[in-house]
Parts: C-alpha cells; sequence; structure tokens
C-alpha cells in the first residue's frame, strides 16, 4: 500500500480558510530570510549557527557563503512549493513538511550553540536576544507548519474500514 492510498492529499485552506493566513506568513518569512542568505551579513549571522550544529555543521564544506547560499535555495524553494500549496494538494503537504523541518532543525541550535542563555541575568532559561529569542520564535513557526501539514493530509483508513 503506498501513502497515495493510504492518504489524500489536501490543499490545507479547502475547509478552514484561516489556514491561509499561516501559510502566507511563511510564504513571507521564507522569502525575505532566504533572500537575505544572499547578503554578506546573513552569512556571517548565522555561520556561529551553523558551525556549532552537529546537523548542519557538514555545509562548511561549501565555506560561509556558499552555506549561507545553498540554506538561501533551500528556504525559496520552501516558499515556492508552498505557494503551490495553496493551489495543489500534495504541495500543501510538501510544503509544510519542509516548513517543520526546517525549524525542527533550528530549534536543535537552542542546545547546540553558545550563548542562547544571558549570563548577565543568571544563564538559562534566562534567553539572549541572540542567539536565544531568535531561535525561540521557531517554535511558533513550527507549530504553524505542523498546522498546516495537518490540515493537508487525511488518513483515508480513518474514514473507510479495510
Amino acid at each position: 500500500m503506498s501513502i497515495f492510498d493510504r492518504y489524500e492529499f489536501l490543499v490545507a485552506e479547502r475547509d478552514r480558510r484561516d489556514l491561509a493566513l499561516l501559510r502566507w506568513a511563511l510564504v513571507i518569512i521564507f522569502v525575505w530570510f532566504g533572500a537575505m542568505k544572499f547578503t554578506a551579513y546573513e552569512a556571517d549571522a548565522i555561520a556561529p549557527l551553523i558551525g556549532h550544529s552537529p546537523i548542519m555543521g557538514w555545509l562548511s564544506i561549501f565555506g560561509m557563503r556558499g552555506q549561507s547560499y545553498l540554506i538561501g535555495v533551500i528556504e525559496l524553494s520552501t516558499a515556492f512549493v508552498l505557494i503551490l500549496g495553496a493551489f495543489r494538494p500534495l504541495f500543501s503537504a510538501l510544503g509544510a513538511l519542509m516548513s517543520a523541518g526546517t525549524y525542527l532543525i533550528t530549534l536543535t541550535f537552542f542546545v547546540t550553540t553558545p550563548g542562547v542563555g544571558e549570563p548577565t541575568a543568571g544563564g538559562f532559561p534566562a534567553l539572549s536576544a541572540m542567539p536565544g529569542q531568535f531561535i525561540l520564535k521557531d517554535a511558533v513557526l513550527l507549530a504553524a507548519s505542523l498546522v498546516l501539514l495537518r490540515a493537508s493530509i487525511r488518513d483515508r483508513g480513518a474514514l473507510v474500514p479495510s
């Protein structure tokens, strides 16, 4: 049995138009952040996050600018797939999955990046502005991605007995 037999893919906004707010907010974020990855400013800013990450550290083989460009391409691709997902059911699920994957990875920076806790406020759980609070916002973006993903996939097994 393939995934296409077990699950039905839907445009998330099909039954709930309010979910369009989540989709288009994610699109704006991915376009903006993705485009910024092509600037020296952003490449410098994300280098420490990537450098301390066991998941993303391998990107250093591309150099600081190269790793930033690659992430930018992935983020812009995610925005594009999210846009397609407003019109095509499979892309609705795929875009939400790509978005959720992004934020799952970035939330790991919480435990891998030095300076998340603010030492002058007693350390963790007091968060520094950068990187602590910057990373924390990804919890909401992950939740938005998961809500879209769940609304994009319906389990046919729950609807039709075997």
